[in-house]
């Protein structure tokens, strides 16, 4: 067999460089302090433009309508720019799930992935949007062949026979005695929440050989501008209300978070602190970064943890994930035990399922004794297909016995729902589908 190259290691953050830009956006308030008070200005304006950036979630300076218009013609002579990123292409899955080509200022690309309903992922991990996926669920069989959850057409705008209401769209069963006021965008469409899908990287070092994005490599790290910015440009998109919408958030889009661990914390604060949306409704995801587990155990604003296992041994684990070589199983568990967790807060280990790779008897008791006495939960995530890429899907009946095998065994087991594989929006297969032409770029549409 062939040498795997592995792209990756501790000093890959800072080997990364990071473009230069001044954008607003990402910006802490006592950096925006820092920054009006350089200008001559009280820090109560910092107060303001940190209101415009985050709960306004303006596109411009020009429209912080609280700042002077004087002091916002300085702030653009100067060479400052809100900075979220350009939402340039969209594709729409039959299922509803929407995947952006998101644009930064020097022309780098990454995606973006929106799924009203999310994917199921957060069930058992002890938050208020598990609480929410109780009672939605999935047979192996849907999960493998893809089946829809959502319904195609009107019925995917109205909430017409999704799971949410029927033909009286969500309010018919609401049950939680909130009025109807106190409701957002997504209910007025039928959804009880919606997913947003972040990158942290363009591309990615990892290299984890059944995931499209790692053909990419990596060209940069993201900002934390860059990193919040792409929720703002989703929230802005879809008319969201925080506070009354309920947004889940995963950074499992394209990177490895851990690998721009200081701007994807500092994003993480901003979204958190700026825009509103608890950390208990964020979770990341990591391909086992040691330093970063073990910085990420001392923080005391973080997201939830899903570790990607996707293999019950080094040997098998070490052939998907060259990251294994660096930094072993038994290393990265330990880590994770040392997590404090919140309560009723649980650990998420995700498991891509590879036909004849992992996905066997031996290999779910091998999980069972590796996952023995921690507060965890799996998700298994049947494999999705992508170009190049030589790997084939489980069948229906191994899915089921390992799921069934790692329940009996006392772990709490969920498979995720696939969304937007008709887009190449799902897990493993972002990997900037745009064809290169200037003025002329157009999405390919990959296995059409």
């Amino acid at each position: 067999m062939a040498e795997i190259e592995i792209r990756t290691g501790v000093d890959a953050e800072a080997a990364v460089a990071m473009p230069a830009a001044r954008s607003l956006f990402g910006m802490e308030l006592a950096e925006l302090v820092s920054l009006m008070e350089g200008m001559g200005e009280k820090s109560y304006r910092a107060k303001q433009v940190f209101e415009g950036l985050y709960k306004q979630r303006v596109t411009s300076v020009e429209d912080m309508t609280t700042l002077a218009s004087s002091l916002r013609a300085r702030l653009v002579d100067a060479g400052w720019r809100v900075g979220v990123p350009e939402m340039v292409q969209t594709a729409v899955s039959v299922d509803g799930t929407e995947r952006y080509l998101m644009r930064m200022a020097d022309g780098e690309t990454v995606e973006t992935v929106w799924m009203p309903d999310g994917d199921g992922g957060e069930r058992g991990d002890g938050s208020d949007a598990a609480a929410e996926e109780v009672g939605e669920v999935e047979s192996p069989e849907e999960a493998v062949a893809g089946v829809k959850q959502i319904p195609s057409g009107d019925d995917n705008q109205k909430g017409k026979g999704n799971g949410v209401g029927g033909s009286g769209g969500f309010w018919s069963r609401r049950g939680d005695g909130r009025a109807r006021s106190n409701f957002g965008t997504l209910a007025e469409a039928g959804f009880r929440r919606a997913t947003i899908c972040i990158s942290s990287q363009v591309g990615c070092a990892v290299n984890c050989q059944f995931c499209l994005t790692a053909k990419l490599g990596i060209r940069r790290n993201l900002t934390a501008g860059e990193i919040a910015g792409q929720v703002a440009a989703v929230l802005n998109r879809h008319k969201i209300q925080i506070g009354k919408d309920r947004i889940n958030l995963v950074f499992m889009g394209m990177g490895e978070p851990f690998l721009n661990y200081a701007q994807f914390m500092q994003s993480v604060r901003v979204l958190v602190e700026g825009i509103g949306i608890p950390e208990s409704r964020m979770t990341v995801s990591t391909s086992g970064i040691l330093p970063g587990i073990e910085a990420f155990a001392k923080e005391t604003v973080r997201p939830k943890l899903a570790l990607s296992l996707n293999a019950s041994n080094d040997v098998v684990r070490e052939r998907i994930m060259p990251v294994t070589r660096k930094w072993k199983i038994a290393q990265l568990l330990a880590a994770v035990a040392k997590i404090p967790l919140r309560t009723r807060e649980w650990v998420t280990f995700e498991y891509v399922l590879l036909g004849g790779v992992n996905d066997q008897p031996e290999h779910a008791r091998e999980v069972l004794d590796l996952l023995a006495g921690m507060r965890a939960k799996v998700n298994l995530i049947v494999w999705n297909p992508g170009p190049g890429i030589d790997y084939h899907q489980p069948s229906p009946a191994d899915v089921s016995v390992f799921q069934k095998m790692l329940i009996e065994g006392g772990i709490a087991t969920y498979i995720r729902r696939p969304r937007g594989r008709d887009i190449y929006a799902a897990c493993g297969q972002l990997k900037r589908t745009i064809s290169e032409g200037g003025a002329a770029e157009k999405l390919v549409v990959i296995g059409a």
